[in-house]
């Protein structure tokens, strides 16, 4: 079994060097290959505004074939003049296409990828825990792997990801407590996926943004998906504009006060989906009514939805597995955000009223009152973040 690592790499002079340096450190007998594609779009070289960065790519792909690393490293240059993308297919998903499909070119279909970011750091243990992990479990096709963002010297920047981190985290605890089968995390430098998976499902689709999120929700529906390993990556805390959606632009727009897209979904709503989760034999046999179902008949404006999926279903199980490709992870989010919006709810209480369906660990006193998170002061938001991951790498580990 080999290792190939996969890194895009758009102005990360200040970020990339310490992954490098993570990388040469790691231990283990497992050897691995980097790849890292250096890119933005060619008009930016006749952007005055961007050209900044183009240098910034030309700075970092010099350094980058300057050092000696006890590896091998490969690099696709897709950023000097003439090689950069065009306007209208460029991005980070586009550079993990490019990586994975010349990761996959040659290797064997037992190999792994480990996808990862620029800005990522992590233990010296990182690399070889995947291949264990992947050598103790034959038959698992994917790793979401656990998270947690460091703390900075910037006081705006923490506060902005540790309210992230809530949100994502009271999100996948959630889901975990529904079982829901699109339960995971998508950070595109926390995945870790085998080469025969990205083969059978025609390897990641390129988006500008959210191209992790797609690509864990191909490989869901291909195989369950694992959650846990022993070993984390650390992303870092950061504002940024390099991708349109994602965590870069959540904590730039948190840190306005702007948290729209990002709520604290309230329990109920995931009790919604649990409850059509239920009905799904009943479904089998006729048609069922609830939020979740009526939400997923309007989103696909057909008010027979089922009986195709009936039709075509040799059984009940076969059913089954075809609701679930209905109803997918992007339908579920889709839901979420459409009833909380409908909520007289604010994000604290519904923070406050999920914990108790959570976990059974004694709850922070100071957010089992009315509270606000812009009046909480970062070591509090800290605990709470702290609080949560807890209890979610005790349900990943546990699922």
């Amino acid at each position: 079994m080999r290792l190939f690592i996969a890194i895009p790499a758009l102005d990360e002079l200040d970020f990339l060097p310490q992954t490098m340096q993570a990388l040469a450190h790691q231990q283990g007998r497992h050897h691995f290959e980097v790849s890292i594609c250096v890119n933005q779009p060619e008009s930016w070289w006749e952007n005055s505004e961007k050209r900044t960065v183009c240098q910034h790519n030309q700075t970092l792909l010099k350094w980058l074939r300057s050092q000696q690393f006890p590896f091998p490293l490969h690099l696709i240059d897709k950023s000097s003049k003439g090689k950069g993308w065009d306007d209208k297919n460029f991005g980070v998903g586009f550079a993990r296409k490019v990586l994975f499909e010349k990761i996959v070119c040659q290797a064997a279909d037992d190999d792994i990828l480990i996808s990862m970011d620029a800005d990522t750091v992590f233990g010296p243990r990182y690399v070889e825990s995947i291949a264990q992990n992947f050598e103790r479990h034959r038959d698992q096709n994917v790793i979401s792997v656990p998270y947690f963002h460091p703390l900075t010297h910037d006081d705006q920047a923490n506060r902005a990801i540790l309210r992230y981190e809530i949100y994502m985290r009271n999100c996948l605890l959630n889901l975990f407590r529904i079982g829901c089968p699109y339960s995971f995390t998508a950070i595109g430098s926390a995945i870790a996926v085998k080469i025969k998976a990205l083969k059978k499902i025609n390897g990641i689709t390129p988006m500008k943004s959210g191209e992790d999120f797609y690509l864990l929700q191909k490989l869901r529906k291909m195989s369950p998906i694992s959650n846990w390993n022993d070993e984390l990556v650390y992303p870092a805390a950061r504002f940024s504009d390099r991708v349109f959606f994602g965590t870069g632009p959540a904590i730039r727009k948190g840190s306005q006060g702007i948290w729209d897209s990002y709520p604290i979904y309230h329990f109920s709503l995931f009790d919604e989906v649990k409850k059509c989760y239920d009905l799904i034999d009943d479904l089998y046999q006729k048609d069922q009514h609830n939020k979740f179902i009526d939400f997923l008949e309007k989103q696909f404006k057909d008010d027979n939805l089922w009986q195709p999926l009936r039709k075509n279903a040799k059984d009940l199980v076969h059913f089954r597995h075809a609701f679930h490709e209905k109803a997918d992870g992007l339908r579920i989010m889709q839901f979420l955000k459409s009833e909380q919006s409908q909520l007289s709810v604010s994000d604290e209480q519904s923070l406050r009223e999920n914990l108790p369906f959570l976990t059974q660990r004694t709850i922070p006193p100071f957010i089992q009152q009315d509270f606000s998170f812009d009046q909480l002061s970062t070591a509090q938001l800290s605990e709470i973040r702290t609080f949560l991951f807890e209890e979610e790498m005790e349900q990943r580990k546990k699922h």
